[in-house]
């Protein structure tokens, strides 16, 4: 979550304090795995039932946090925040956890937390300085990455990439807020979280200052106070892509 200068927070503290942290979701099993089923046994009109089960691996769980540590010790601050809910959720949230727990051994130099996804929601707005690297399940980091863009501005704003981190399969980088039908062709559309996930891909081929000059267009953009409707301003999406070019171009 990136606080972009000229746009405003609806946090009072981002005015007069230095926030930045990630989230860091796993996007191939937990909630989202798919497993269930409806209308078990048949049961006639008003008697459906629906079943939604989640899926939890050992090995799943410990990719994504070995992911979150080794970015924890690539930032200023080098901590990592694992979200959970192993008080309901008994037992794929406590293997999230007892995981949790043993890779955090072999990152003795990253402070490490663990929160429940209700407390860490608060903790977004009322603490956010306290925030790095956010880790957590397929459901619970979908909802706070959207709760986090918002509280930078606007979700049109933020940045993803789907990575695979053994690099065996093309990863993939996406604007957190989807394809939005619904503004298609009228230019109401923030261009600003497209361009921030070709920055990401630029990272990931191993190009850091190509992403930095491309992060660096964007906060110039904004600085200018050239935005889009979504965070206040009056201009398209021609408008801010325009001068997203320009900027590049100095």
């Amino acid at each position: 979550m990136h606080f972009l200068p000229g746009v405003q927070s609806p946090l009072r503290k981002a005015d007069d304090t230095e926030l930045d942290w990630v989230v860091v979701r796993e996007n191939s099993e937990g909630e989202y795995a798919g497993l269930g089923g409806r209308n078990l046994g048949g049961r006639g009109p008003g008697g459906e039932v629906a079943v939604q089960s989640a899926l939890f691996t050992e090995v799943g769980c410990e990719r994504i946090m070995r992911f979150a540590f080794d970015l924890a010790r690539t930032r200023t601050v080098r901590k990592v925040s694992s979200v959970t809910k192993s008080n309901a959720q008994q037992y794929g949230m406590v293997l999230w956890d007892d995981v949790f727990k043993r890779v955090a051994l072999d990152y003795p130099d990253v402070e490490t937390e663990s929160v429940l996804v209700d407390a860490m929601s608060a903790k977004f707005v009322l603490k956010p300085e306290d925030l790095s690297v956010v880790v957590a399940s397929n459901l619970n980091a979908d909802i706070l990455s959207d709760l986090g863009s918002a509280l930078a501005g606007s979700l049109g704003l933020a940045a993803s990439a789907n990575l695979n981190p053994e690099r065996r399969f093309p990863s993939m980088f996406e604007p957190v807020h989807g394809s939005a039908p619904d503004i298609a062709g009228q230019g109401l559309a923030n261009p600003i979280g497209a361009v921030g996930s070709a920055a990401l891909m630029l990272e990931h081929f191993g190009l850091p200052d190509q992403a930095a000059r491309l992060n660096k267009a964007i906060e110039a953009t904004t600085a200018a106070g050239i935005l889009t409707r979504d965070v206040g301003g009056t201009a398209t999406t021609d408008d801010v892509t325009k001068a997203l070019i320009d900027a590049l171009s100095l």
